[in-house]
């Protein structure tokens, strides 16, 4: 699943194709992904113009000028890639949106996990998509402090707890791993018992590494790609996370790397420099 640097990756790569321009045309290819499309969708959004586009969590909104605002989900396996005007949809290409310069945006979902859907700005915060989310891993609002109330009295292993949308979005499997690796916390450590200055390192971890990964595209384990259709690259920069048995980075091979299984996700972990 595309996690938070492969989503942002995705919304700076279409700004420059879609802030100013104006929808013409809406191809939606099929009645439904996760869920239905919304009713009324191609109605509402022809002949309006895209103002700027934000993220929250792993969600994409791209805000338009009559008050509405379009939210995707990539889901499990979902691409977002502009392509030319004479470009010619794909089996899985479900929804289709046509600029006002002849630019299409489509959004290929081969699995059909992904979520179209279309919410009023006002709506925005309370919406059921949102309302329950919490902090922004790479705002002011998450900090050391923030993240250790949250962990105070946890029982969940410390992996488990920061991939809780509810405690702060968009840390997904393969950034927990190396967040944790970078923190030195095992990730079966119990989060109630993690320290404040390990909250305060983790972190500091969770800051690096997200921006670390969203300046080399995102990770491309199989179906991610930016939105110009680039790999991203950040998968050659792993430190633990799909390197089980290999030389750790930091203490030389005193254990390999190992990977055990933590809610159904496999987990990658130096013993060694994880305590």
């Amino acid at each position: 699943m595309p996690e938070l640097p492969e989503v942002e990756t995705v919304c700076r790569g279409l700004e420059p194709v879609l802030i100013g321009q104006v929808i013409t045309k809406v191809d939606v290819r099929r009645k439904d992904l996760r869920k239905p499309f919304p009713k009324g969708l191609k109605t509402r959004i022809e002949s309006a113009k895209v103002t700027h586009i934000t993220r929250r969590a792993k969600y994409i909104q791209a805000h338009l000028d009559n008050g509405f605002v379009l939210v995707i989900h990539l889901g499990m396996s979902g691409r977002i890639v502009f392509h030319p005007a004479d470009y010619k949809p794909q089996t899985h290409d479900h929804f289709i949106l046509h600029m006002q310069d002849g630019q299409q945006i489509v959004l290929n979902d081969p699995r059909r996990f992904g979520i179209v859907d279309l919410v009023a700005v006002d709506d925005l915060e309370s919406h059921a998509l949102f309302s329950h989310l919490g902090p922004e891993p790479l705002s002011n609002g998450f900090s050391g402090p923030v993240l250790a109330q949250a962990l105070a009295g946890k029982k969940a292993a410390i992996k488990q707890v920061i991939m809780d949308q509810t405690i702060v979005v968009g840390v997904g499997n393969i950034y927990a791993s190396e967040a944790l690796f970078m923190a030195g916390i095992n990730p079966e450590k119990p989060a109630g018992k993690v320290k404040a200055d390990q909250a305060e390192a983790l972190v500091s971890a969770i800051k690096k590494v997200l921006q670390k990964a969203i300046k080399a595209g995102g990770s491309t384990l199989r179906d991610h790609r930016q939105a110009n259709g680039e790999l991203g690259y950040f998968q050659h920069s792993f430190s633990v996370y799909d390197r089980e048995g290999q030389v750790c980075i930091t203490c030389a091979g005193k254990r390999p790397i190992m990977r055990i299984t933590q809610g159904g996700r496999s987990t990658f972990y130096c013993p060694t420099c994880q305590k």
